[in-house]
């Protein structure tokens, strides 16, 4: 075969490209400011999840998070494995739930772990027994209680363990076009690493975000910028009268050179702030401090 079939050949088996409709009128890409405050809250709780996982199975855990999207929950469903770990999980009074998914396999080897054992075993992908079951409630309230903590008053909602489905395809925590913040992770126990999801409805964290570019009116520019001003910390300094002098005096000077200041010892010291003076005032002592006790302003003397 020639090299210019070896080419054409390889322009006939290139995959057409994947189209994606999108709907404008409901975006599901998370604003740059707010999917920055998401990922700050979800590092949190992968830290805290690791270290409870470490005190609750008796094994040196990591959690890491990888990526945070927005997603309707029929995306997010359909890319889950069919056999799975799901935890629903209620959230106040919404109607959708969020779900915390994993392997069953692996959850199954933690709990393992729980049970007294030293070294990881093969699991198959089956439903947890009713004191699985037990366990792993224990693991997930555990779990819930460092989610509220990361997320803080991000979300402001209680929540609590619903029950556990194992099929993706049936579990229907929310409606198919309801939006997702989905959350990956990657879960280290032991030498074992597996993947995991958590899902949280949009609706309850978004209103605590707020505006992605807030804007603020104009009408009372002048006194935002004066209330602003007020709170900027500057310098005052309480100085004499300047001296003159030449840059052959200065350059000169050595310990032991006198330079003579022309300010009258009645003469109050000057309070500036970046070279205008404001007021004056004399030297005093508050307690064990020195201290300025103003005798005139600018606006009196003028």
């Amino acid at each position: 075969m020639t090299v210019q079939e070896h080419i054409a050949v390889g322009a006939l088996a290139k995959p057409a490209p994947i189209v994606e409709l999108y709907d404008f009128r409901r975006p599901t890409t998370l604003a740059r400011e707010h999917s920055r405050v998401l990922e700050l809250a979800f590092d949190t709780f992968a830290r805290q999840w690791g270290t409870q996982l470490t005190a609750s199975v008796r094994v040196v855990s990591q959690v890491s998070s990888e990526q945070v999207v927005m997603q309707t929950y029929d995306e997010y469903a359909s890319g889950l494995p069919p056999m799975t770990a799901m935890v629903l999980c209620t959230i106040g009074g919404s109607d959708a739930k969020a779900v915390l998914q994993l392997p069953a396999a692996a959850v199954l080897g933690w709990v393992t772990y729980m049970l007294g054992g030293t070294r990881p075993r093969t699991m198959d992908e089956r439903k947890f027994t009713q004191i699985e079951q037990a366990l792993v409630r224990k693991l997930f309230d555990a779990a819930l209680e460092d989610l509220r903590y990361s997320f803080g008053p991000l979300l402001v909602a209680p929540m609590a363990v619903d029950g556990i489905q194992y099929n993706s395809q049936f579990a229907q925590a929310a409606a198919t076009a309801d939006l997702m913040i989905v959350a990956s992770f990657t879960v280290r126990v032991g030498d074992t690493t597996t993947p995991a999801t958590l899902a949280i409805p949009a609706e309850v964290l978004l209103p605590q975000l707020g505006e992605a570019n807030p804007t603020s009116t104009v009408a009372n520019a002048k006194d935002l910028i004066a209330a602003q001003l007020t709170g900027v910390p500057v310098d005052v300094a309480l100085r004499l009268t300047p001296a003159m002098v030449t840059p052959s005096r200065i350059l000169g000077l050595a310990v032991g050179d006198v330079l003579a200041i022309p300010h009258p010892q009645h003469r109050p010291f000057e309070i500036a702030v970046d070279g205008q003076v404001l007021a004056r005032g004399a030297a005093g002592a508050n307690g064990a401090r020195l201290a300025c006790v103003i005798v005139s302003t600018s606006a009196e003397e003028n």
